[in-house]
């Protein structure tokens, strides 16, 4: 056996499976037998892989399960001397046979592979390797990332890093959607100030401009509104709603005025000088999508402006962008055109009420894709709109023409994007299936998320109320401070700012990454910054143990794996073992919670072993080695499964 393995457990699979494989053709050679798999027990006693074969076997040759275990467990363990990772074989009622692993054996290996392998420990290679674009935050360039949106970036970087471990070429490419109403509203406003220097961080500044405008110019359609209805006498319900919106909106004025005072006085002077300011908006956003120039160039440089913003965030957070792709380009040079007139000559595409419809429904019938695209046999697509009645497109339309740009760079495309965009996805890859890019939909991925909840607070962009990114990491880094500073007061000043950085942003990222994605987050301090149980500072501390511990050490030359005998010590074996099987699972299953969920159990099951074993004072020299190599095989596994997040690991806190 090889003194080294990229996948120590998954040797140990594969050394269960050909003993049953070689087992069950001496006990049944007549029978095919069915498919083998070996699953992970209820329970370690059971072992550490078990199989329920003998269940199906059972059904056609009509032997009770548990008598044709038994014969399997005879025969196996007269083979398990060529099986060096496996200890036994037992049979178990009902049925069973599960196998039990050569601890010492498995842990020489386990903890030779993660020493010698270092920072490449765990990440199995694919066998093929993809060119794989993750398009991941995409935020309007209109306002600050906000709580919601970062989700979005954690969730995709983790992705990517993911995917770029697992082997295949990852681009990172970020949608500059530019041509929609909300960037010319920010635009408009941005020009009614005369086109100003950002004042503070460049998001912030065109995130307030965006906010204010957008509440005026609804106070301003809502007004107009209220006195058409009582000229025209509408009915007293109507009145009423329309009354409680203005309301709503001059309260968010209230607001948003006490939050910018000077910038929202001069919007309003500017602004009441406007004779009809909705047509203005109206007007940019035509002309930026025929490309008129004097309105091209504002909008890319408010959309600019808003950019820089969203880089000096992510790049404090750890995640980079390779690519960013600007709708309206797609525009510009045709693609979109080209896209229309091509689904204009198919039988999908038809005319009502003087706009263009895609006949999603036809699409998915014609194809098959129902349940390939999971949806219903029963379920009714809805039809996708693809141009306005003023001759505009909609986000989706421009969406295809960008996807099929995609595919040519790629042979995988991921867009993470909330889960709420579930129908225009779908939309998306039928729009691509009637244009003949049937493959290319196939390897289309919506990765669904789930939203952000900060309880007691109700976000919108528009109302200019949301949390920001920024003052996430700012409030995350402040705390962690406080706590550095309590439980580790040796530290320098210098120091503890570096940790409370690396630990803030940690804290945030993991919060945001650890849920299912198709489940809410709900974010709450005193989780995301707990230092005793599930969370990064959690982790990052058992790795700082880890380091302190090693740095007290020398060397571990007489390590004696057979004098790991505590319970507590087989499952440190059996999880750093099995962490290159929980790499893949996570790659291939696009789940990145995964990995979070593992982090947290090694941490319990280290801190779990530091409380209650002695590594130092160990006797004899061997069991020492042992506990030492098992101590760095944890810090190697932890250091490498937090990259995966975007995660530092500290050596110090």
């Amino acid at each position: 056996m090889a003194e080294t393995s990229a996948n120590p457990f998954g040797e140990f699979r594969s050394q269960c499976s050909r003993l049953l494989s070689d087992a069950l053709g001496d006990v049944l050679p007549e029978v095919a037998p069915p498919s083998l798999t070996l699953d992970i027990p209820p329970i370690p006693q059971f072992g550490e892989l078990s199989s329920s074969i003998c269940f199906e076997l059972a059904k056609k040759i009509h032997v009770s399960p548990l008598e044709i275990a038994k014969q399997i467990e005879k025969k196996a363990e007269e083979k398990t001397r060529l099986f060096p990772l496996i200890e036994s074989v037992k049979a178990e009622r009902p049925g069973y046979v599960n196998l039990y692993a050569d601890l010492p054996e498995l842990a020489s290996l386990t903890f030779r592979s993660a020493v010698a392998l270092d920072s490449e420990y765990g990440y199995v290679k694919s066998r093929r390797h993809e060119r794989v674009i993750v398009e991941h935050t995409s935020a309007n360039p209109i306002h600050p990332i906000h709580i919601g949106h970062a989700r979005n970036s954690v969730l995709g970087d983790s992705l990517a890093r993911i995917l770029e471990a697992r082997g295949h070429r990852v681009s990172r490419h970020y949608y500059i959607d530019d041509v929609g109403r909300q960037s010319a509203i920010a635009a408009y406003g941005y020009k009614l100030l005369g086109r100003p220097k950002p004042e503070g961080k460049p998001d912030h500044y065109i995130g307030a401009i965006y906010s204010i405008m957008s509440c005026m110019l609804e106070i301003h359609r809502l007004k107009r509104e209220i006195d058409e209805a009582r000229i025209y006498a509408r009915e007293a319900g109507e009145l009423q709603r329309l009354q409680r919106e203005l309301d709503d909106w001059v309260a968010v004025a209230a607001e948003l005025k006490e939050k910018f005072p000077s910038l929202f006085d001069r919007l309003l002077d500017e602004f009441s000088r406007e004779e009809a300011p909705e047509l203005e908006v109206n007007r940019m956003l035509r002309e930026y999508e025929r490309g008129r120039k004097e309105t091209r160039e504002l909008i890319r440089e408010i959309s600019q402006i808003c950019i820089e913003g969203f880089k000096q965030t992510l790049a404090r957070c750890g995640i980079s962008i390779d690519s960013w792709d600007w709708e309206s380009t797609f525009v510009w040079n045709g693609d979109v055109s080209r896209c229309l007139e091509a689904l204009r000559r198919t039988p999908f595409v038809f005319r009502e009420a003087g706009v263009l419809e895609l006949d999603a429904e036809a699409v998915a019938e014609r194809f098959g894709l129902k349940g390939e695209f999971g949806v219903r046999e029963d379920q009714v697509i809805p039809s996708l709109t693809l141009v306005r009645a003023d001759g505009t497109s909609l986000y989706t339309t421009r969406d295809i023409a960008y996807s099929i740009w995609k595919f040519r760079r790629a042979d995988r495309v991921i867009n993470v994007i909330g889960m709420e965009q579930k129908l225009s996805q779908l939309q998306l890859r039928l729009a691509l299936c009637a244009l003949g890019y049937v493959d290319e939909a196939r390897r289309l991925v919506h990765f669904a998320y789930n939203l952000v909840r900060l309880p007691g607070r109700r976000i919108s962009g528009r109302r200019g109320r949301y949390v920001t990114f920024d003052e996430l990491i700012e409030e995350a880094v402040a705390r962690a401070y406080d706590e550095v500073s309590k439980r580790s007061p040796h530290l320098s000043e210098e120091e503890k700012r570096r940790i409370s950085e690396t630990v803030g942003v940690g804290a945030v990222k993991y919060a945001l990454v650890e849920t299912d994605p198709l489940k809410p987050v709900v974010f709450t301090w005193d989780r995301v910054l707990n230092f005793e149980r599930n969370s990064a500072p959690y982790i990052q501390y058992s790795h700082a143990r880890a380091c302190s511990i090693l740095r007290r050490t020398g060397g571990a030359e007489s390590a004696d794996f057979k004098l790991l005998k505590e319970s507590i010590e087989r499952e440190i074996i059996i999880s750093v073992s099995r962490f290159p099987e929980i790499f893949v699972e996570a790659a291939e299953s696009l789940k990145p919670h995964l990995i979070a969920d593992y982090l947290n159990s090694l941490a319990d099951k280290f801190n779990n072993f530091y409380a209650s074993l002695p590594v130092m004072r160990a006797e004899p020299q061997g069991l020492r080695d042992a506990r030492i190599m098992m101590v760095d095989a944890v810090r190697i596994t932890i250091r490498n499964a937090l990259k995966l997040l975007g995660i530092e690991a500290p050596e110090r806190m």
